[in-house]
């Protein structure tokens, strides 16, 4: 993954731990002290928030430890590799679209972030420029044209 991508997954673990996780156990404890736990809905609400809560940071640990950010200095824009900027056309409509092909974690469609995982990715990934691709979407088959690589 990406150093930003890495720092941004520390940063919201940190979040986790350190603001949210007290908030829920603190309105566990006033949900508690209101009595008869059996018929308590404020305190199974927070029971089952801590419970979410803990398996996201859970998840989070287990991404970040065993995570490898990705060393842009041994990066060739020469291929298509992680964390390469694409540029390309879709030979069917002509439209333009680039991408940045990302670790899973850090894919994110809006920002123009796909994942290495996904059939776009894995179909361009060592291809150059000019390289003609064929794809298999869900929509049909799709070619799409290398523009550039950075």
């Amino acid at each position: 993954m990406s150093q930003e991508g890495y720092d941004k997954l520390v940063a919201e673990l940190h979040q986790l731990e350190t603001v949210e996780l007290p908030q829920v156990r603190e309105a566990i404890a006033e949900a508690r002290d209101k009595g008869d736990l059996s018929e308590n809905f404020e305190y199974h609400a927070a029971k089952r928030e801590q419970s979410r809560l803990l398996s996201r940071i859970r998840f989070k640990q287990r991404v970040l430890a065993n995570a490898r950010v990705f060393d842009m200095s041994r990066h060739s824009s020469e291929t298509v590799q992680l964390l390469s900027r694409v540029e390309m056309t879709n030979l069917t409509n002509n439209n333009r679209m680039t991408y940045t092909i990302a670790s899973p974690h850090e894919a994110n469609i809006r920002e123009g972030k796909i994942s290495v995982k996904s059939p776009i990715a894995q179909a361009l990934m060592n291809k150059k420029v000019g390289d003609i691709v064929e794809v298999s979407v869900p929509a049909g088959l799709m070619r799409l044209r290398i523009e550039s690589v950075e």
